[in-house]
């Protein structure tokens, strides 16, 4: 059910309906992200409405674990109708996010949650959390490909960071290569991006771990909540790049 913004405003005891119609005039509210200054405007108590910057009512920080399927955009919704992270999510009613993104076909582990300042600082090029891909590729990974992706190799916006590699299996028959690989960067398509460089298309991607996380027990499209030491490690390793380890 929609109501007046102004109303809405008043009710979560940020200002008087008169003051509330006076931020909105001066271009102090947004609504899911847009500046609103229509007094007429409705929203629904669904939706994120923020003064200054700041939401009116504060949800309780909630984090999980989703292995996400093939198939899936990371978005909150599709203007193509496909199905997004959190169709497979419908029983979580806090305005969740992903932490950063998986390509389209890509699987695996992937954070979700409301907490703006746990994603950013997730997300930061400065934190350098550590995730681990499982990759097939078209093509034999040769060992001077291996050691440059070891050193890094340069993208279109720069060098990459050094990456850890370990060849699972090769099949010179078929030419394919499955390997492990450890980044500690989220740039957009990042690994395919990599392959791309020597010429490989990356035919299977699934993100094994995202810092010490993994999907263990998780069939794709399930999730679970994070537990509370699980989160602190993750801002310990975002920050410090260590873990520590009470539980």
């Amino acid at each position: 059910m929609e109501e007046r913004l102004q109303k809405l405003i008043a009710e979560a005891g940020v200002a008087s309906r008169r003051k509330a119609e006076e931020l909105i005039t001066a271009g102090r509210v947004k609504v899911n992200g847009q500046v609103v200054t229509e007094l007429g405007t409705k929203a629904s108590r669904g939706d994120l409405i923020e003064v200054d910057g700041k939401p009116i009512r504060r949800e309780e920080k909630v984090y999980f674990l989703l292995n996400k399927p093939k198939k899936t955009v990371c978005t909150v919704s599709d203007e193509k109708g496909r199905d997004t992270v959190l169709s497979y999510m419908p029983d979580v009613k806090e305005r969740i996010f992903p932490v950063g993104r998986l390509d389209y076909d890509t699987t695996g582990c992937l954070i979700m949650t409301n907490d703006g300042d746990f994603a950013n600082l997730m997300m930061h090029p400065r934190s350098h959390v550590p995730k681990v891909y499982e990759a097939a590729i078209d093509g034999i990974l040769l060992p001077d490909e291996i050691a440059a992706l070891r050193k890094g190799i340069p993208l279109e916006e720069g060098m990459t960071l050094p990456a850890s590699i370990h060849i699972i299996s090769v099949n010179e028959k078929k030419m394919k290569t499955i390997f492990s690989i450890m980044i500690y960067e989220g740039r957009n398509r990042e690994i395919k991006r990599m392959m791309e460089y020597f010429h490989h298309s990356v035919t299977r991607l699934e993100r094994k771990k995202y810092g010490f996380l993994d999907c263990q027990g998780l069939r794709q499209g399930e999730y679970r909540r994070l537990r509370r030491y699980e989160i602190r490690q993750l801002i310990q390793m975002a920050e410090t790049g260590r873990i520590s380890v009470d539980g």
